[in-house]
């Protein structure tokens, strides 16, 4: 084990900045020196922020969204498609599509994907609720915004077919060659789906 080059209180901040996505222990301490050196421009305000926001956070009771009221931004924005209900799985997923801003429709978070191996069954996700939704919310399309990877799929059809008898209609993400793409770098099985779901020019 590495000997500590700091006290307790940044070595703490080390090991905690450490349990976030895509940082490791030295990307990790590189991240901490760099709020150090920055403290007055990064470290308070950093501070203060998440003070403010620890206690508000909350999860909407509608979409599942996270925000610091409830209903949420999203599901209380006026402008949205209210017929047009976007299904993900996680929360980043809905910010990603709404950086993306190809759309103006509302959202359901899942919670994750339908995984036997993991044990994560239909009770575990919000699937129940997005039924109701679709009822209740007179929805006309739901759009399934999960990942090309077998649990997705899994979860896509699983919610296709509990959907079926509804007058509403499913579609899901195209996929295949992403925006700027070179064939030669892609895989098979993305290229195998982009000529399957290829459209008229």
């Amino acid at each position: 084990m590495p000997r500590a080059v700091a006290g307790p209180e940044i070595e703490r901040l080390i090991q905690l900045l450490a349990r976030l996505p895509g940082l490791g222990p030295r990307s990790a301490r590189r991240a901490a020196l760099h709020l150090i050196k920055k403290r007055e421009a990064l470290m308070a305000p950093l501070s203060v922020a998440l003070g403010d926001a620890l206690g508000k956070i909350v999860e909407c009771r509608v979409c599942g969204n996270v925000d610091v009221r409830d209903p949420c931004t999203v599901c209380t924005d006026p402008e949205r498609e209210a017929g047009t209900l976007v299904v993900v799985a996680d929360v980043a997923d809905l910010w990603a599509l709404e950086r993306a801003a190809a759309l103006r429709a509302k959202y359901h978070v899942l919670g994750g994907v339908l995984s036997p191996l993991d044990g994560v069954g239909p009770d575990d996700l919000n699937i129940s609720k997005l039924v109701e939704r679709v009822h209740q919310e007179h929805v006309s399309e739901v759009i399934l915004a999960l990942g090309a990877t077998v649990d997705g799929q899994t979860t896509a059809h699983y919610i296709t077919d509990l959907l079926r008898g509804l007058e509403v209609k499913v579609t899901r993400l195209a996929q295949g060659v992403p925006v700027g793409g070179e064939l030669d770098y892609l895989d098979e099985g993305t290229l195998s789906a982009a000529i399957r779901a290829r459209t008229p020019l």
